[in-house]
């Protein structure tokens, strides 16, 4: 089993060390063990959990959602549960498709108002004396 110090594990999974020590702070990683200088050797898992964990961020799951799959995945899990919670994040997907899809057709129609229009609604901000 190879071992791995933090800097090396940093480089290997592309993301900081101060990343790697809040993930651990949030029990998002396991503490790793030291060895006899003190330094913080990771295993084969901690790299494998990491890269779970920049997957799921590129899927939009929040750290706190991402903590619990971890834990859920630490113990006997019945894949509906797993399905249960992918079916959730895919309707979260989808309100903000939604919402994204109604700020373009109000930025579109801005675009098509009038110069005069656009003047007209920028006096009612401008204090008058």
């Amino acid at each position: 089993m190879e071992l791995m110090t933090r800097g090396e594990l940093s480089k290997r999974t592309g993301i900081s060390t101060a990343a790697i020590r809040y993930y651990e702070g949030h029990d998002i990683l396991p503490l790793p063990k030291r060895s006899s200088n003190g330094y913080r050797l990771y295993t084969e898992d901690a790299l494998l959990k990491i890269e779970f964990v920049k997957e799921a961020k590129s899927l939009g799951y929040s750290l706190k959602e991402i903590k619990e799959i971890l834990d859920m995945l630490s113990r006997e899990v019945n894949p509906d549960t797993l399905r249960k919670i992918v079916q959730h994040k895919l309707e979260e997907i989808e309100e903000k498709i939604q919402s994204f899809r109604f700020m373009q057709s109000l930025l579109s129609n801005l675009l098509e108002t009038s110069d005069q229009d656009i003047q007209d609604y920028l006096k009612s901000f401008r204090k008058t004396k």
